[in-house]
């Protein structure tokens, strides 16, 4: 808490040192009048640097929903606590290591994409060749494109037909804020069906051991404590961690 209060404290003092900046003219002696001229008569040239770094700092901020929002982390997150919880452990993997892991997937299932938009916006606009808002016209296709990959056209009709927008007459022109709420709704059914097929033979294991205690009369010793070293020693026999990650990675159609 102590260090997030000091970053806070520090993003907001260099927000108002870039605001109080914004005031003072390129030479740094002349402070801005009503009107955005100087006592001088010239016209200050850092006036948006302080817009520019509220923008940034608020970029910053909603970066990891925007991870969330327009990646394969939502799905892999979802899918790989259930396993968890399939398993019959919720507290291993611990939470860290199941969100690093969900993180290091995501990076490698949207390398490709990003490798485009290293390529073909921000190389470009780094270089002074295209400006800003090229570069992130650029930068959208190839995530829309990952997007509507993923897109069920049920989802996807649905958002059309509550934006109450003209309806598109491509799928390329359906608006992104249309895009982006369609694939997380994809992204959870498909989450929530894998993680429905990997349940199956869990709860097999679960329905033969009561059974059998049942048989034996041992109605007071809980299913659970004798089923789950079965559980965990039947995933570790069948690979089931590379299963379920190989399984995965392939469902994302690139």
């Amino acid at each position: 808490m102590t260090s997030r209060r000091r970053w806070l404290l520090a993003a907001q003092a260099a927000l108002l040192a870039t605001l109080a900046s914004g005031c003072v003219a390129a030479d740094g002696t002349a402070a801005m009048l009503p009107g955005g001229v100087t006592p001088e008569g010239v016209a200050p040239v850092n006036g948006t640097t302080g817009v520019q770094l509220l923008v940034l700092l608020t970029v910053l901020s909603v970066a990891p929903a925007m991870l969330i929002m327009v990646t394969s982390f939502t799905r892999t997150i979802l899918v790989l606590s259930l396993v968890r919880n399939a398993i019959g452990v919720p507290q291993l993997p611990p939470n860290q290591v199941l969100l690093g892991l969900a993180f290091l997937l995501t990076v490698f299932v949207m390398a490709p994409v990003w490798k485009v938009v290293n390529t073909e916006a921000l190389q470009p606009y780094l270089a002074g060749q295209i400006p800003q808002a090229e570069a992130i016209k650029r930068a959208e296709g190839p995530v829309r494109k990952f997007m509507l990959a993923q897109t069920r056209e049920s989802d996807l009709t649905l958002f059309v037909n509550l934006s109450r927008e003209a309806r598109p007459n491509t799928v390329d022109d359906v608006p992104t804020y249309v895009v982006i709420p369609a694939f997380l709704v994809s992204e959870l059914k498909t989450a929530f069906l894998m993680g429905f097929i990997i349940f199956v033979p869990f709860l097999v294991i679960d329905l033969v051991v009561s059974s059998a205690l049942l048989a034996m009369g041992m109605m007071m010793l809980p299913p659970v404590v004798v089923s789950l070293p079965f559980k965990i020693l039947l995933f570790v026999l069948v690979d089931g961690w590379g299963l379920i990650i190989g399984s995965l990675v392939s469902s994302f159609v690139t």
